[in-house]
Formats: structure tokens, C-alpha cells, sequence
């Protein structure tokens, strides 16, 4: 059995999880799981101002907290870290090492191959499609405006690059199972054919890939009775050479893991329950067999799996205009129905200046932000305050600024007992949009490289 402990479930989690995850207990690997849909494209943009960047930083300073622990208790570390630029993260790495003292005592494995927007033009003049999978609209649509494409690789690059050696691994856009997938192939040599244990490979690193979301944290089972969730912990993935695999996490953590749980996680962003595909095979979540084995301790088996499809996904982000967004908080009596004109008022003025936008949208917080109008017709009700949230998206950057400058008058010539946020005027962002695509496997080769720090 091997265990492998997940410490982030994207850019931006807790930065203590990683340190927790070293020294709660034995784990054999370390994973870290920080890449988004949207993550990718704001790399790319980092990475196009500087060719130093593109990656996340917070993952060379993880390294030199917890190389102590690392190199100590022999623990190996798989990362998606390496964003746009997986070459520099590692040089970052091997830095970190150096000045924690461990400079030359372990060595890091890079994959790569993942980025293809240098060659996208290219793929495209041989006659790939890059349809949108939601749409069916053909990228060139958007492609001029195209800003970041990464392929899903899968787990078999990481397996390789543990097997040359690699005590660290770093990679660029990989499927969010690859990263515990890898070393589990790589520890019980499972073949590219071995569709049932794959898919189990694949259904456990689909729970722990969220981190805290699969021991307690977003759990709406019993959310108000969770022990000690300021100090919840992180998940681990027992995994075993036929398949069968728990979930657990250290002892005196936080959090809970439970059949109620863990049933959560499972659903999250899955689609078909019986075709959850990944690059490495396809999972039937319905086959899935499992039970609570003991405190904090679930048990699967029997899963089974088929065929990996003959394409890879590719997450492609293109730019989609402009947005800005607003608040003005409104107060008794009659709060809503303030927020509400404030709202008409501000239309209006923006509609006399003759400002256009694509979109245009409002909430109010409190009365419709979350689950939708809750009034269905009847009267507002008589709620301490409101809050006012005003959205616009267009592709005229001048009109979307002119509108943070509509929203401050309403504090001194709209409804009354108002109070503008102290945030100040909304800042006007770029709206970096989505286009799933796929593309043949033929088509995209993962280049592993291994090297001593």
C-alpha cells in the first residue's frame, strides 16, 4: 500500500495544508494540485510579461519550508505547478533546495509538451478542428483572440518520470486525477490496458484532487456539527496494487471523512456518472463499491473502467471584452425597494449617455444574489440592509470604465441611507472566456526530463 496526500486543490489554498501534510503522519507522496481553467490563461498572461514567470510561485516556496521533511522521510512530490512554464518552476525548485541546505539531494522531473499555443495555427492548417464541445462553434471564431491552449496529459509522463529517478515532478496542465494516478502507476507498474484498475486510480484521485472538499470543508452534510474546521485535515489516498483503495487523513485533524462526504465529492464536476473520461481511461461511477471502514476511514472497490478515448481535451481561453462590478449597500427602512430604484436610476443614466454594453446585470444581495428571486411577486420584505450589485460586460473598455464612474453619485443624488464600500471605484478587468476543445493523441508528445537539483 502506498499513501499519497493531497495538500491543494487549486492556486490559492491554504498554504499551511503541504507543511500539515509532511508532518501529520507517514505519507509516501505529496500532491498539489493548483491549476484551474482560468488559472492557465492569467499564467499565460504573467508569462507573456515576463519570461520568468507563468508559473505558481507559491509552490518553490512549499519546497524550501518542507525540504527538511521531504528529504528526511524520503517523501516524493507531484505538482502541476509548472503552469505555462514548467522549466523555470523547476529551476525555481531546485533554488528553493539550495538555500533550505538540500541543494544536490534530490532530483526533479519536468513534463512538458502540454502548451500548444505556439503551435495552434499550425494544428489548425493540418485540420484540426478545435470545435467548441459545448457549442460546436469552430475556433476560428475567437482565434485571433485566443490567450492561453493546454492538452490534458495524463498520468503516464509523471509514472515515467518517477520511474527515472524523479523525487519532485513538475508538470504543466494534466488531468487533476494524473497527479495521484501517476505515482500509483508507477509504484504497481499498472499497464496502459488495465482499464478496471485504472479507473480506480482514477475515481481516488477524483476525491482527493479538492483537498478538504472530500474531509469536511464545502460539506453541506453536516456542516454545523464538523469538529474543529479551522484545523481540518487535508485527504490521503491509500492506494493498493489491485485497486481497492481508502480515503482517510492524519489523526487529531479536523473535518470528517464519511460516506456522506466523500458521496459529495464524487459528484463534483463529473457529468455522465458512467463515462467519467480522463486521458488515461474512462471511469463507470455507478460500478463504484464502498463503506465506511472505520472512523474517518472510506473503503472502495469494484470499480470498473474501459477504453481511453483516441483524443485529448484541451482547455483553450480567449479574450471576451471587458467587465466592471459594483456595489452600493442600502439600508432600513424599505431596503430592497432602495436598492431597487438606485438600480433603475443608474439605467438610466447610463442609457441617456448613450452607453452600450453586452450584458448588463443586477443582484441584490440578501434578497436574490444566491438562489434567485425568493419573492415570486409579494412584497419585499423588511430586511436591516441590502446590498446593490451591478455588473456590465462589452467589448468597449471606454464604456465599461465610464460606468465605475456612474456608480459613486448614487451615495449623494440616489435613494437615501446608503454607504458607498470603502474599495473604491470597481476596477475594469479582462473577461478571459472558455473554449473546450479536443484534439487527437496523435497529434501531442509529453517530453519528460529528469535532472538533480
Amino acid at each position: 500500500m502506498i499513501r499519497i496526500a493531497n495538500a491543494q486543490g487549486f492556486w490559492g489554498d491554504s498554504l499551511e495544508a503541504p507543511m500539515e501534510q509532511l508532518r501529520g503522519g507517514p505519507i509516501d507522496y505529496l500532491t498539489l494540485d493548483y491549476l484551474a481553467e482560468v488559472t492557465m490563461s492569467i499564467l499565460q498572461k504573467q508569462y507573456s510579461r515576463d519570461p520568468q514567470a507563468g508559473y505558481a510561485r507559491d509552490f518553490p516556496q512549499m519546497i524550501e519550508r518542507g525540504a527538511k521533511e521531504i528529504v528526511e522521510r524520503g517523501v516524493k512530490v507531484v505538482a502541476n505547478a509548472g503552469g505555462v512554464n514548467p522549466e523555470t518552476c523547476a529551476q525555481a525548485v531546485g533554488t528553493s533546495l539550495k538555500r533550505a541546505g538540500f541543494g544536490g539531494r534530490l532530483k526533479i522531473g519536468v513534463v512538458t509538451g502540454d502548451n500548444i499555443l505556439g503551435r495552434l495555427a499550425d494544428l489548425v492548417a493540418q485540420g484540426v478542428e478545435f470545435q467548441n464541445i459545448d457549442t460546436g462553434s469552430p475556433l476560428s471564431d475567437v482565434f485571433e483572440r485566443v490567450r492561453s491552449a493546454n492538452v490534458y496529459l495524463g498520468a503516464f509522463p509523471i509514472a515515467e518520470a518517477l520511474s527515472k529517478g524523479a523525487d519532485i515532478v513538475v508538470t504543466g496542465r494534466c488531468s487533476d486525477v494524473a497527479l495521484s494516478l501517476g505515482p500509483t502507476i508507477h509504484e504497481y507498474g499498472w499497464k496502459p490496458d488495465e482499464w478496471d484498475k485504472l479507473a480506480a486510480g482514477i475515481v481516488g484521485g477524483h476525491v482527493i484532487e479538492c483537498g478538504a472538499q472530500a474531509t469536511g470543508g464545502n460539506c453541506q452534510v453536516d456542516w454545523e456539527t464538523m469538529p474543529d474546521l479551522a484545523g481540518v485535515g487535508y485527504p490521503i489516498l491509500e492506494a493498493e496494487p489491485d485497486g481497492r483503495f481508502a480515503v482517510t487523513k492524519h489523526p487529531n485533524t479536523g473535518g470528517r471523512v464519511t460516506m456522506a462526504g466523500v458521496k459529495e465529492q464524487l459528484v463534483y464536476e463529473i457529468g455522465d456518472p458512467r463515462s467519467y473520461m480522463t486521458p488515461d481511461g474512462v471511469a463507470d461511477f455507478t460500478t463504484i463499491q464502498m463503506e465506511q471502514a472505520g472512523p474517518d476511514r472510506v473503503r472502495f472497490w469494484g470499480i470498473q473502467g474501459r477504453a481511453a478515448t483516441e483524443f485529448y481535451k484541451v482547455s483553450i481561453s480567449y479574450a471576451a471584452g471587458y467587465k466592471a462590478v459594483g456595489t452600493m449597500v442600502y439600508g432600513w427602512p424599505d431596503a430592497h425597494m432602495k436598492a431597487k430604484l438606485a438600480d433603475h436610476v443608474l439605467r438610466v443614466r447610463l442609457d441617456r449617455l448613450g452607453l452600450r454594453f453586452d450584458a448588463i446585470h443586477s443582484e441584490y444581495v440578501g434578497v436574490n444574489a444566491c438562489h434567485g428571486d425568493l419573492l415570486s411577486g409579494q412584497p419585499s420584505p423588511d430586511l436591516a440592509e441590502v446590498t446593490l450589485r451591478v455588473g456590465v460586460r462589452g467589448n468597449d473598455a471606454a464604456a465599461v470604465e465610464r460606468f465605475t464612474r456612474e456608480l459613486a453619485p448614487l451615495a449623494l443624488n440616489g435613494p437615501p441611507v446608503v454607504t458607498y464600500p470603502s474599495g473604491g471605484k470597481p476596477k475594469v478587468e479582462e473577461v478571459i472566456a472558455y473554449w473546450p476543445a479536443l484534439i487527437p493523441k496523435r497529434k501531442v508528445t509529453a517530453t519528460v526530463t529528469v535532472r538533480e537539483a
